[in-house]
């Protein structure tokens, strides 16, 4: 792991973020349902996790997710864990392939992200019927998960809708509104959702809503030129966007319907891309979420799993119920809207990005008149 990405990860270890994590939707304080999984036979250190991303699409996998957990894992086992990685590329039917290929080398855990929560069901209960927890993680998969660490969902949402109501001010219900939602594959999509409509129904007129096939920026491209078409580009006064790869979508149809001046527009994950966006005013904000932590967390999960049969305690846990168990072992980190305002204190200061690579030649202006430097 490069300097940067320690520097991220011993930031947030070290609490920057000190905030009660509560649990979404139905969690509660843990300690109801005892459903740990007791390993086969102890390995002490010597345990091989398995991990299984969802996409490399999305920059956050391949920089911030699985480096982190490995080196976490490293930390945990004092170098003698390994990690067995695949990447699903979007595709469920090659993750559930993935899974067969995990349990067939006997991995001690399994980290699972899925691509598709409720696709994975048969192959988490072919997993635990092996022997092996998994551990969902980012998204609540469904089958007899044995933990899961995500960010508050719904909380997303809200913090979304709370900032695009704060953009339009006075404007809210002159115009209409564009929302585009994630996938309908990823349950996340549906939490951040149900967040976004409880701060907006009633304060906005929706004009168009979308649930954007696989998250992809050309899908939400292509629906967002089908609601100006719709409704008129001049119509238009805000676009609820899930994450910053749509809102890139988002930005290249307006800008190609002739709008000189841009709505406000939401995004997530705190791309750095979609920081350069916000930086030089064609994206409104962005969802920061401290990716170092949530990966920290399930590499301690998984390693204390693999070697105890249950999570760790000093995580905290609480429950949440997905939609085949209940109780299931949670750890819910919480985030942080960011905007030009507080750039400084959230990417740079935790280590995302440097100033050199937001402040581009291409950006350098705008970073000068926010003052970022």
């Amino acid at each position: 792991m490069n300097t940067r990405m320690r520097r991220a990860a011993v930031a947030v270890a070290a609490g920057a973020m000190a905030v009660s994590l509560a649990a979404c939707g139905s969690a509660k304080q843990s300690g109801g349902k005892d459903d740990s999984q007791k390993p086969s036979a102890s390995k002490g250190d010597a345990i091989t996790v398995g991990l299984l991303l969802p996409e490399n699409q999305t920059a956050r996998y391949e920089k911030f997710d699985k480096p982190i957990i490995e080196k976490q894992i490293a930390t945990l086992t004092n170098g003698k864990g390994k990690v067995e990685y695949l990447n699903a590329k979007q595709d469920a039917t090659l993750q559930s392939q993935q899974i067969d290929t995990m349990i067939t080398k006997k991995v001690d855990v399994l980290i699972l992200d899925a691509v598709d929560y409720k696709a994975v069901a048969q192959g988490v209960k072919k997993a635990k019927e092996a022997g092996i927890p998994v551990v969902a993680y980012d998204r609540l998969a469904e089958g007899p998960i044995a933990a899961y660490t995500s960010f508050d969902n719904e909380e997303v949402g809200k913090t979304q809708g709370e900032a695009l109501l704060k953009a339009l001010g006075a404007k809210a219900k002159s115009g209409k509104v564009v929302m585009m939602n994630g996938s309908v594959t990823d349950p996340n999509a549906a939490q951040f959702k149900k967040g976004a409509h409880s701060v907006l129904d009633g304060k906005v007129n929706v004009g168009k809503e979308y649930d954007t096939k696989e998250w992809k920026p050309e899908n939400a491209n292509a629906n967002m030129e089908g609601a100006i078409s719709a409704l008129g580009k001049d119509k238009i006064v805000g676009v609820y966007s899930a994450n910053d790869g749509m809102a890139g979508g988002i930005i290249t149809a307006l800008k190609g319907a002739g709008l000189k001046t841009l709505p406000p527009v939401t995004g997530q994950d705190a791309e750095l891309a979609g920081v350069q966006r916000i930086v030089a005013g064609e994206q409104y904000m962005s969802v920061f979420k401290s990716y170092p932590q949530e990966a920290e967390t399930v590499a301690k999960m998984a390693v204390s799993i693999a070697k105890t049969g249950k999570v760790d305690s000093s995580l905290n846990a609480t429950t949440v119920d997905s939609g085949t168990d209940k109780g299931i072992p949670a750890v819910i980190v919480p985030v942080v809207s960011l905007t030009k305002d507080n750039i400084q204190d959230t990417v740079v200061k935790q280590g995302y990005y440097t100033v050199a690579e937001i402040c581009t030649a291409k950006y350098k202006a705008a970073c000068d008149k926010i003052g970022l430097k």
